[in-house]
C-alpha cells in the first residue's frame, strides 16, 4: 500500500495525462486550451519535485541524492524544454514516450515517492501541506526560433532521447518544428 505522498503524485499524473488526452483527441489538431492546461499542470508538477519533493528526500539523506534522482531532473530537463515551442505530432510523441518511462520510474516499488514518503516520517503531512499550497508556476508563451528548437534538441539528448525518433509520426509524415505548422493547425480551427 502507498501512501499519501505517492498517491499525490500518482493522481496528479493520470490528471497531466488526461489532460494531454484532450487536447489531442482530435486527430491531426490541437485543443490549444487544453494543451495550454497541460503544459501549467506538467510545470507545475516538476516544479513541485525540483523545488519541494526531492530536496526534502535529499535533506533527510544528508545531502545524498536517491539513485534514480540525476535520471529524473535530465527527464526533467528535457520535458520542461518540449514546453517551450509550439506542439507539433513529433513533439507529443516525445512527451508521451518520456512521460511513460518517468512516470513509471517514479511509481515503481521504492520508487521516489516511496522512498520521500518513507524518509519524511513523521514530515510526511507538513510536506504534503506544503505540495498542496504551492503556487502555480509562470507559462510564458511558445517560442519557435530555431534555436529553441536546437535547445530542446540538446535538453532531450542529455537526457537520452534523441528527438529525431520522434519526426516520424502521424502516418509516417515527416513534420518539420516550424511555427508554419502550429500557426497553419491553429487558424484552421478559428
Amino acid at each position: 500500500m502507498h501512501g499519501k505522498l505517492y498517491e499525490y503524485f500518482e493522481s496528479d499524473h493520470r490528471r497531466i495525462e488526461g489532460l494531454l488526452n484532450r487536447a489531442t483527441e482530435k486527430s491531426g489538431e490541437f485543443e490549444m486550451k487544453a494543451y495550454g492546461e497541460f503544459r501549467a499542470g506538467l510545470l507545475r508538477h516538476i516544479g513541485l519535485e525540483e523545488r519541494i519533493l526531492f530536496p526534502a528526500a535529499q535533506k533527510v539523506k544528508g545531502g545524498e541524492p536517491f539513485p534514480s534522482l540525476p535520471k529524473l531532473r535530465l527527464d526533467h530537463g528535457a520535458l520542461t524544454a518540449l514546453m517551450v515551442p509550439p506542439p507539433t505530432h513529433a513533439i507529443l510523441a516525445a512527451i508521451r514516450a518520456i512521460l511513460a518511462a518517468h512516470d513509471a520510474l517514479e511509481e515503481s516499488p521504492d520508487g521516489p515517492y516511496d522512498v520521500c514518503e518513507t524518509l519524511a516520517g513523521k514530515d510526511v503531512d507538513v510536506l504534503l501541506e506544503k505540495v498542496r499550497n504551492a503556487p502555480a508556476v509562470p507559462v510564458l508563451p511558445h517560442r519557435s526560433e530555431p534555436f529553441v528548437l536546437d535547445a530542446t534538441r540538446r535538453a532531450l539528448a542529455r537526457a537520452g532521447y534523441n528527438f529525431e525518433d520522434y519526426e516520424n509520426v502521424s502516418s509516417g509524415i515527416k513534420e518539420k518544428l516550424s511555427p508554419t505548422n502550429h500557426t497553419a493547425k491553429t487558424k484552421s480551427r478559428k
